[in-house]
C-alpha cells in the first residue's frame, strides 16, 4: 500500500507538476485548490501527509493546518510558500506542523521531507500501539463493584499531577495501580521510577536518591544519575513508604519541597521536577502515634488516598484474573491457554486468599505447569483448607464475635465440621473418619445445621 499525500495549492502549475513527480516516486496523490477543500479530502479520504501552501485565497494555510491539528492530529503536515518568514515558521511549527519548505521547491529537499514525515508518522503510530498495549498490560481486571470503584478512582486521579497514597495489603496489586496511573497520566511519555523504601537507608540514600559526580568519594569511579534525576518530569514511586527510617523522610520529604537537589560532590543545583506516588501495607496514621513516621510527610503525601480491596471483597473477579493470568502464562511459555471448569473457579472463590492476587497468580501459574491436560478441574487444586474458609468472614462464623471461649470452640467446630461435610458431600461416615472424629457427634452436628 503506497502513501498518500495530499497537495494543497491555489496555484494548478504547482499542483500538475509536484502530483507528476510525487505519482513517480510511487505515492498516491490526491489534490485540492484551497483550504475548505483540503479539510473536507481529509475528512472523506484520509491522506498520509498533506503539503500544505500558506497563502491562499478564503481559508489560508495556517488557519487550515489548525483545523487539520484539531480535527486529524496524527496527519503530517509540511508547509509550503513563497513569501515565507521566520515568524510565520515558527508559528507554523508551533501548530504542529512536520517541516517549512520555501518556494521554488527544491524537489530533493520536498521528497526528503516527505519521508522523514512518514517515517515520523509511522514511529508515532508504533509508539501509540505499544502506549495501548502498555494501558492494556497494567490494566486492572475484573468488573465487582470493589474493582469498578478502583477503577474509577484511578481514572478521576491519573490525569492530574497530584500526589497519590495507596494503600493496601500485601500482593493486592498497589504497584500494578501505580503503574496504570501513571500510563493514564500527562508524564506517561517520561519514566516511572520504582524506589524500594525497606532498601532505603541513610548510609545510602545520597548515592541512590541523588547520584554522584566522578570521585565524590572512594570508588566513585565515574558519575552517577540518582533516581530523583532518573525520573525528572516522569513519576516516582516510593514503594512500601512505611518502611523508610525516619531520617530519610526527612531528607525526602525536604527534597521534594525544594524542587531541587545537588550529587554528592558536586555542585550544580539540579531542578526536580516529579509526581509522587507512594504505597504502603501499614496503618500509617498509628506509624504516627508511635513515632515511626513523620506526620508532614504523611500530609503531603495523602492529597489523593487510593485503597486497593484485597481479594476477599472482590471474589467475583476471580473468573477474569485467572482468565489474564492463563494467557500470561501461555504466552510467556509460548503455549496454548489452558481452559478450567467453572467448578473449579467456585472452589477458588471458596477461598480467604489471605496473599490475595498474588497467591491466586502464582497458584494459577503452578496449575499451567503441572497439570498435563488442557483443562484444570477441582481436582487438580491443591487443598486451600489450611486458611479459613471465606465464610468465617461473616458475623455468623466471627470468632471474634463471641464473649466467651467456650461459646467460640463451639462455633468453630460446628464450622469446620459443615465445611468438611460438604467436601464429602455430606456422607457422616466419610465425613467422620477424615476428620478423626466420632460419628454420632458428626450427625448431631449436621442435624443441628440443617435446622438452621
Amino acid at each position: 500500500m503506497f502513501p498518500t499525500i495530499l497537495i494543497v495549492d491555489d496555484e494548478e502549475s504547482i499542483l500538475k507538476s509536484l502530483s507528476g513527480i510525487l505519482m513517480d516516486e510511487g505515492f498516491e496523490i490526491l489534490t485540492a485548490t484551497n483550504g475548505y477543500e483540503a479539510l473536507k479530502c481529509i475528512e472523506e479520504q484520509g491522506p498520509d501527509l498533506v503539503l500544505l501552501d500558506i497563502w491562499m485565497p478564503g481559508l489560508d494555510g495556517i488557519e487550515t493546518l489548525k483545523e487539520i491539528k484539531n480535527q486529524h492530529p496524527h496527519v503530517q503536515v509540511i508547509m509550503i510558500t513563497g513569501h515565507g518568514t521566520i515568524e510565520t515558521a515558527v508559528s507554523a511549527t508551533k501548530m504542529g506542523a512536520y517541516d517549512f519548505i520555501e518556494k521554488p521547491l527544491n524537489i530533493d529537499r520536498v521528497i526528503v521531507a516527505i519521508n522523514n514525515a512518514l517515517n515520523f508518522r509511522r514511529l508515532e503510530e508504533e509508539n501509540r500501539f505499544l502506549r495501548k498495549k502498555t494501558i492494556e498490560k497494567y490494566a486492572i481486571a475484573g468488573n465487582s463493584p470493589a474493582t469498578l470503584e478502583l477503577k474509577k478512582q484511578i481514572g478521576v486521579a491519573a490525569p492530574t499531577d497530584a500526589w497519590i497514597l495507596i494503600t493496601g495489603e500485601n500482593g493486592t496489586g498497589k504497584e500494578l495501580v501505580a503503574r496504570t496511573i501513571h500510563q493514564l497520566s500527562g508524564r506517561s511519555e517520561n519514566p516511572l521510577v520504582d524506589v524500594n523504601c525497606a532498601a532505603i537507608s541513610d548510609a545510602s540514600l545520597e548515592s541512590e536518591m541523588l547520584g554522584h559526580e566522578k570521585g565524590a568519594f572512594p570508588g566513585a569511579t565515574s558519575k552517577r544519575h540518582g533516581k530523583f534525576e532518573l525520573a525528572h518530569q516522569g513519576t516516582i514511586f516510593f514503594d512500601e513508604i512505611g518502611d523508610m527510617g525516619l531520617n530519610t523522610q526527612a531528607t525526602i520529604l525536604r527534597i521534594l519541597e525544594e524542587g531541587q537537589f545537588q550529587r554528592m560532590g558536586g555542585s550544580r543545583v539540579i531542578p526536580l521536577d516529579v509526581r509522587v506516588l507512594a504505597s504502603t501495607n501499614k496503618d500509617l496514621k498509628k506509624a504516627i502515634d508511635q513515632g515511626l513516621f513523620r506526620e508532614d510527610l504523611y500530609y503531603r503525601l495523602n492529597v489523593v488516598p487510593i485503597h486497593v480491596p484485597p481479594l476477599r471483597e472482590r471474589i467475583d473477579d476471580i473468573p477474569e484474573l485467572v482468565r489474564v493470568f492463563l494467557s500470561k502464562t501461555a504466552e510467556d511459555n509460548r503455549t496454548t491457554p489452558k481452559e478450567i471448569t467453572p467448578e473449579a473457579i467456585a472452589a477458588l472463590k471458596q477461598y480467604n486468599w489471605p496473599g490475595n492476587v498474588r497467591e491466586l497468580k502464582n497458584l494459577i501459574e503452578r496449575l499451567d505447569i503441572m497439570v498435563e491436560g488442557e483443562t484444570i478441574d477441582t481436582g487438580d487444586i491443591p487443598d486451600l483448607d489450611r486458611a479459613e474458609p471465606r465464610e468465617a468472614e461473616d458475623d455468623t462464623y466471627s470468632l471474634f464475635a463471641f464473649g466467651r471461649l467456650k461459646d467460640a470452640q463451639q462455633a468453630f467446630e460446628e464450622a469446620f465440621i459443615a465445611r468438611k461435610l460438604k467436601d464429602c458431600d455430606f456422607d457422616v461416615s466419610k465425613t467422620a473418619q477424615k476428620i478423626g472424629a466420632n460419628k454420632s457427634y458428626i450427625k448431631k452436628v449436621h442435624q443441628k445445621l440443617s435446622q438452621t
